[in-house]
């Protein structure tokens, strides 16, 4: 197990705070991570909606009252406790910093959102590979062609996380992460990436591109970077997220999200 495994929540938040600057997968062994997208107060209620008829792609772990730096998952400092952050201005990215202190407005609604990374350490455990960790990259995601249902002024696509899983343990890895509802669940494909109109899986969206050898298939999961690409869609005057696969990482036990 590498040392990033063996660090507790707060000892890696304050790494971010510090200054490091990578990818949380693999990082804080048993513990769930979290998206974030932050807010002002008069669209939380759409963008909670939002959430409530797009489960799959963004189930909601914790939601703080306007202006709060931390939540009941997160006993950190949203601001400073991630390693990057994405700033939208008028629905545009404009940059990506590890600090938005100075951006913090106190009519800013912070949404935690679960994330696939958490089921990754059960994936591992029963020997079904994780070819982003082995590489020490970021996991590949992808816009697709499937259209969330929109609430009130948030619309936009499907967002997917990508894994390529031997073909004699897809229906493992099927089985493990349907046990994880609150940070994605179950694939929502298998296969074909054109099926979600896909044209190059060498060509992510978001993070970066991942190996499929001989005997592989690409399977999806829904990402927690759809509440971002529906920020982009719907362009609302300000807005935070975390850089993609750059997590919070959570004070809550993944195995707390797993289901019988």
């Amino acid at each position: 197990m590498s040392s990033e495994n063996l660090l507790s929540p707060a000892e890696a938040r304050e790494l971010f705070r510090g200054g490091r600057r990578v990818p949380t997968s693999g990082y804080s062994h048993g513990f769930a991570q979290a998206n974030l997208l932050c807010l002002p107060r008069d669209l939380a209620f759409d963008f909670l909606l939002f959430a409530q008829r797009n489960p799959k792609s963004c189930p909601v772990l914790d939601v703080t009252e306007p202006g709060e730096v931390s939540a009941s998952v997160f006993d950190g400092d949203l601001r400073t406790d991630l390693p990057a952050y994405r700033v939208y201005r008028d629905g545009k990215y404009v940059e990506e910093r590890a600090d938005v202190t100075d951006l913090w407005r106190e009519d800013l609604v912070s949404f935690l959102i679960g994330c696939s990374f958490t089921f990754e350490t059960p994936l591992l455990e029963a020997g079904v590979p994780v070819r982003h960790i082995e590489a020490g990259t970021n996991v590949a995601m992808y816009e697709t062609n499937r259209a969330c249902r929109p609430a009130g002024r948030f619309s936009g696509p499907l967002v997917v996380s990508m894994r390529p899983v031997p073909a004699d343990r897809v229906a493992d890895a099927v089985r493990i992460t349907s046990r994880y509802p609150a940070v994605h669940g179950a694939p929502v494909h298998v296969g074909d990436p054109s099926a979600l109109g896909i044209a190059d899986l060498s060509r992510p969206d978001y993070g970066d591109p991942v190996e499929v050898r001989e005997g592989e298939i690409p399977v999806f999961w829904a990402c927690g970077v759809t509440p971002q690409a529906a920020v982009m869609a719907s362009a609302p005057e300000f807005a935070i997220g975390h850089a993609p696969g750059h997590m919070a990482i959570t004070d809550v036990r993944d195995s707390t999200y797993q289901v019988p």
